[in-house]
């Protein structure tokens, strides 16, 4: 330590106050001449334009040391980004496992910019962003909305796809605390994540991003206590509660275990796809002989079929050394193997999935590439092959956690027809 005289020891002090007054006034006067990240950290309401329904959802930027990354939510899990940088007021976010970027121009208060998929034909919205702001509280009387609903289309289906399952019924779970409101609505092939949002008065408005599946579910609540929905300001719903469904002319929803079946079930269940490095691999390969299989049909590009990865992985670990295999054929959006063995590469990574993932073709070849099978129409689907091979179930779907109970009665009916047929003797050598 430097030991100063009495007059320096004075100068030094005076001048060590000075310094930190003027680091001080330049933080609260001055903030743009702090380090640029400094600026975007922390939590924004956003929103992506989709078509006409602007979606909000929440998001959170964080930096450090240049590097930055960027958070949606799905519920209380954060889905970050791989990689991004923000320079000169240009926000650029890649996000490898969703094959999507994030890019946004910062002008000191709000980000205006684009959310692109970047596979073919690849969708793209406009994104905004400004900073967070706490929600106000209202005291006045508000919806008691939690439950078990299902859920019928109400005239024609304006979607841009004329997807056939949008005239289906639906289920939809809806959880409640005082105005606030979260749930899920599970279609035939799986659910859109986990909405939230607030109910005002006798209006409920819920909404759901995280980097896919955009959703924004607008709802009144009417005198013989339905619900009249809005989804994504195109199609409008008629809700209501499980027990009322049928007297309100509400079709009961799919039966996921019926909804696929196959032509011949004495035949066992034939695949035959090649692996990421080209080697072929077939339901009569070794490794497949007396074993029970998951055949599940997926694709990079299905969020349901990105909820079910962990869930399949679980299962295998927990029950591969009592003779499950898993085999996952993949039915990619491009359709073309060098664009979509990286996103395969990717998605086996990401899940530190331990089963072989096969390149079976495009979304639209299911048809033709696995023939035995009537009927199919969702992604992700699951094959339950016995040991003899042939098909014992067909699950169309995925309902994740988003669905609370739902997603645990589908663990514990898919543990149950595990377990019964790792018990099966049958050991019959015809696959």
């Amino acid at each position: 330590m430097i030991d100063f005289p009495p007059r320096g020891r004075s100068i030094w002090s005076y001048m060590l106050a000075i310094r930190l007054l003027f680091c001080a006034f330049v933080t609260v006067f001055f903030p743009h001449f702090l380090p640029a990240e400094t600026e975007i950290d922390g939590l924004w309401d956003a929103s992506v334009l989709v078509g006409q329904a602007e979606i909000p959802f929440r998001f959170e930027i964080a930096s450090n040391n240049g590097q930055v990354q960027g958070f949606f939510f799905e519920g209380d899990k954060k889905i970050g980004s791989t990689s991004g940088r923000f320079v000169n007021n240009e926000l650029q976010l890649q996000y490898e496992f969703l094959n999507s970027t994030l890019t946004a121009t910062f002008d000191g208060k709000q980000f205006q910019g684009s959310y692109r998929y970047n596979r073919k034909n690849g969708k793209v919205y406009a994104f905004h962003a400004r900073r967070s702001r706490p929600s106000s509280s209202e005291s006045a009387p508000h919806l008691q909305i939690a439950g078990s609903w299902e859920m019928k289309l109400v005239g024609e289906d304006k979607s841009p796809t004329k997807d056939q399952r949008s005239a289906l019924s639906w289920k939809l779970y809806l959880r409640q605390s005082g105005q606030e409101v979260s749930g899920s609505i599970l279609r035939i092939d799986g659910d859109t994540g986990t909405l939230t949002g607030r109910c005002r008065g006798n209006t409920l408005v819920l909404s759901h991003f995280a980097g896919e599946r955009p959703v924004l579910f607008e709802a009144s609540l009417q005198p013989d206590g339905t619900l009249d929905v809005t989804y994504n300001r195109l199609n409008k719903y008629l809700a209501a509660r499980i027990a009322e469904a049928r007297a309100k002319g509400i079709p009961e929803p799919p039966d996921s275990a019926r909804f696929t079946s196959v032509r011949n079930p004495s035949e066992p269940f034939q695949f035959q796809f090649p692996d990421l490095d080209g080697k072929t691999v077939s339901n009569t390969n070794d490794q497949f002989q007396g074993k029970v299989v998951l055949v599940t049909i997926g694709g990079t590009w299905c969020p349901n079929c990105r909820d079910e990865a962990p869930f399949l992985v679980d299962l295998y670990r927990k029950y591969h050394a009592r003779g499950l295999e898993i085999v996952s054929l993949s039915f990619e959006a491009a359709g073309d193997p060098l664009e979509d063995k990286p996103r395969i590469a990717s998605f086996i990574k990401e899940f530190a999935i331990p089963y072989p993932v096969l390149l079976a073709g495009a979304i639209d070849e299911v048809p033709d590439k696995l023939p035995q099978l009537v009927g199919f129409g969702a992604y992700p689907t699951t094959i339950y092959l016995g040991r003899d091979g042939r098909v014992r179930r067909i699950h169309a779907g995925f309902a994740s956690s988003a669905t609370g109970e739902a997603s645990v009665l589908l663990a514990r009916e898919t543990q149950s027809t595990i377990e019964h047929l790792l018990a099966d003797a049958t050991t019959t050598s015809t696959r």
